[in-house]
């Protein structure tokens, strides 16, 4: 009777669960033991005789329950390597302009802004040493640009940039100076990169930044993936 109360037990502890079965000779390999539901109905009138029909049923039952923890198992792990992934695969940087002087500019030619103060850099993907940001992964990304200008020694400032992808103007800042002797100017926008793209601020002719308190920004992020 105790081995019956067993059996009850291991009834109760592994239902059956649909999935693949999984035998315990291995993967893809037929049951050691194949279950007769005939014998139920003999084990319904008699059933210490049948102890090892019952056996049988549970061990089965076992694999089962075996393989559906395996399938939940893998559901997991594929779960936790696309977190994972994702995580490696992160971009976002936010940098600002660092100068031994006042003012960047003006220079007789168009030159890119090479922002050299981090605030915050991940996934190596901006260079401090060129200025360009080099997009590792197909998305969308937020790119915003603030640029700030002074008026100098009664001076006519000019406070302008050009945000390029692949040297191709995305959007313009300009700031003339007027009655203050302050300028400044913000674009924030989200733009569809893909991976290889070069992202970067252009300093056009005769226009000028001055700065000496990280007024002068540029920061991206990536949105979501598109590949």
């Amino acid at each position: 009777m105790r081995a019956v109360v067993l059996l009850c037990l291991l009834h109760a502890a592994f239902g059956k669960h649909d999935g693949k079965k999984y035998s315990w000779t291995g993967p893809d390999h037929e049951m050691l033991w194949p279950v007769d539901s005939s014998q139920n109905h003999k084990c319904e009138s008699n059933m210490l005789p049948c102890g090892c029909c019952l056996m049988q049923q549970q061990m089965w039952r076992m694999e089962e329950f075996f393989n559906y923890t395996l399938e939940a198992m893998k559901t997991e792990l594929t779960i936790a390597k696309r977190t994972l992934n994702d995580t490696v695969s992160r971009s976002a940087f936010s940098v600002a302009l660092s100068l031994d002087q006042d003012c960047f500019g003006p220079f007789n030619d168009s030159r890119i802004i090479i922002y050299k103060h981090a605030f915050f850099i991940l996934g190596g993907s901006y260079s401090l040493s060129t200025g360009i940001f080099t997009v590792t992964r197909s998305g969308v990304y937020s790119l915003s640009v603030t640029i700030y200008g002074a008026h100098v020694s009664g001076e006519t400032m000019l406070a302008c940039a050009n945000l390029e992808v692949n040297g191709k103007g995305v959007s313009s800042l300009l700031e003339s100076n007027g009655q203050d002797l302050e300028d400044s100017a913000t674009v924030v926008l989200a733009v569809n990169l893909t991976a290889g793209d070069e992202v970067a601020v252009i300093l056009p002719k005769d226009c000028v930044l001055c700065d000496h308190n990280n007024y002068n920004t540029f920061t991206g992020f990536l949105l979501y993936t598109t590949a």
